[in-house]
């Protein structure tokens, strides 16, 4: 048998010592009671399934952008500094990292 330290909220505590009591269970027989049945309820979950994972971008017919097109994508993106406007970004052929806030 495992020993274990667990931590109940007050309530929930103090309703498993009224049951343990009215029963003449410990609340550790009662905890392991509602452990049996909780599982007995819900069976399939025994067994411990793999974690979801996203597809492979190759499998979905994805295909990494270039370095300069996700870089443009990221500055069309920005929200203008103090003093940029629309025209100014327009003329504005490409910011350098040094123009990024």
């Amino acid at each position: 048998m495992v020993k274990i330290q667990i931590r109940l909220p007050n309530a929930l505590y103090r309703d498993l010592k009224r049951l343990a009591a009215a029963r003449e269970w410990s609340l550790a027989e009662t905890l392991r009671r509602s452990a049996e049945q909780l599982l007995a309820r819900h069976p399939q979950v025994r067994g411990a399934a793999a974690p979801w994972r996203p597809p492979v971008s190759d499998a979905v017919g994805w295909r990494k952008p270039s370095h300069e097109a996700v870089r443009a994508a990221a500055l069309d993106d920005m929200e203008p500094r103090l003093g940029d406007t629309v025209s100014s970004r327009a003329t504005t052929p490409e910011r350098t990292r040094h123009d990024i806030p």
